[in-house]
């Protein structure tokens, strides 16, 4: 294969296809005789598609997947050696001719079974036809949703019934771990999914790193990202439901020497915090995390977890502080982020734990992933005339070379041109004519 020219890679990719498709539909002919003849029972199976799947050693989805096709979608042998003609015929057709996938029939032979029970039989043939015809153009995805389609314009009240059914099993469960991780469970109606697949899907999108690479983390580490950054949303609001009068907040308990300890070093010894909503305990770099920003109220506790102290309620950024962070820094000012936009934390640069004030020259813009990253991988962020600089820690940047954050403006890109294009000479003065 190595030595083969691009085209001749991509036609024998095309042969391959081929071959297989024309297997597949011999091995679907031999799969209903063999069902008309009940081989299954002689291998003492109880299902045709029991006895394949142990045969071939294939999924189970996949054999019953062969068995419904041949069953629907082939020609057949009458008992008296006539043949018959198969139920889905432009199905049947478009298989023996190598235009359709195992796939794509399936999808058809579930989309006519949906409709059987609704709809007449010129409905199911016009249907079944139509789904063949699309086949040889679509991807099986998409011929489900044309299915679907059909479904609802043939049967509106059964759709509508389907959908107030839907509505009424709504449910979402959740619960805490042996870990102390929060597991959710749901099952949601149409309206419900879509609206929770429109606002997760965007902020769940991939983000390359800042060298190009990919995203590491996997469609289930993005999806959680983004149901964080959809519930800070939630908690910035002042649109939830308020309790005791005040927004939706965390509360942290942590006692004070445990504190301490636990920020001089991870070998300290210090007893964690605990979120008071779960009642699960959390270290103390993460409660300097997570005092940064957002309604987190942490409570340092004596030797008797007696409150020493309540959080300032000035520790969080005010409406005018955080829109002139925003018009500073953007979303997020570490530098080439491109993370879907979400709800930003105002991070202090000196820790609010260690005295740092709320104020635009120690505030800095960070998303919720580069916020963990700043803290977790002790990055260092200076102010320069104004404006953050990150510098990366010698694991990433062994010069650690500073770089610049935030916005950029129409002054520094001006600045940038002028640096790098030479401004035009005017033109030479010359004498008017007499």
């Amino acid at each position: 294969m190595a030595a083969r020219s691009d085209s001749e890679l991509c036609e024998a990719i095309r042969q391959a296809e081929a071959t297989m498709r024309a297997a597949m539909a011999v091995q679907l002919k031999a799969i209903a005789e063999a069902e008309r003849r009940g081989l299954h029972a002689e291998h003492s199976a109880r299902r045709t598609e029991v006895w394949l799947q142990e045969m071939l050693n294939i999924a189970p989805g996949e054999a019953k997947s062969r068995v419904l096709v041949a069953r629907m979608a082939t020609e057949r042998t009458t008992p008296q050696g006539a043949p018959a003609p198969a139920e889905l015929p432009a199905t049947a057709e478009a298989i023996a001719s190598g235009a359709i996938t195992l796939h794509h029939a399936r999808v058809i032979v579930d989309g006519v079974r949906r409709l059987a029970p609704i709809s007449s039989i010129d409905q199911l043939e016009q249907a079944e036809a139509m789904l063949a015809g699309y086949a040889i153009k679509f991807s099986p995805h998409y011929l489900a949703r044309l299915a679907e389609r059909t479904r609802y314009y043939f049967d509106q009240d059964g759709a509508f019934q389907q959908e107030e059914t839907q509505r009424k099993i709504r449910e979402l469960n959740y619960g805490t771990a042996a870990d102390g991780m929060t597991v959710i469970n749901a099952r949601l109606d149409r309206e419900t999914g879509a609206k929770f697949r429109a606002v997760i899907e965007p902020l769940a999108a991939p983000s390359p790193s800042e060298d190009g690479e990919h995203d590491p983390r996997t469609a289930g580490q993005r999806n959680a990202d983004a149901l964080e950054a959809v519930l800070d949303l939630a908690i910035a609001s002042d649109r939830v439901p308020r309790s005791g009068g005040q927004r939706p907040h965390i509360t942290v308990t942590i006692d004070f020497e445990d504190l301490k300890r636990g920020l001089a070093s991870a070998e300290a010894g210090g007893l964690p915090g605990m979120l008071t909503a779960t009642n699960q305990p959390i270290t103390a770099e993460n409660v300097r995390r997570l005092a940064c920003d957002a309604e987190i109220l942490p409570i340092v506790l004596g030797g008797e977890d007696v409150p020493l102290s309540i959080g300032r309620t000035e520790r969080t950024a005010p409406p005018h502080l955080r829109a002139a962070l925003l018009h500073r820094d953007g979303t997020c000012a570490f530098p080439s982020c491109d993370r879907p936009p979400g709800t930003p934390d105002a991070h202090h640069i000196e820790s609010w734990i260690d005295g740092g004030s709320t104020d635009l020259e120690n505030l800095v813009m960070l998303c919720g992933h580069h916020h963990r990253a700043v803290h977790n991988r002790n990055w260092q962020i200076t102010m320069v005339n104004g404006r953050p600089t990150f510098t990366a820690p010698s694991t990433v940047d062994a010069v650690r070379t500073p770089r610049p954050g935030g916005r950029p403006t129409g002054i520094e890109q001006n600045n940038i041109l002028r640096r790098t294009i030479p401004r035009p000479r005017p033109p030479e003065a010359t004498e008017a004519c007499a």
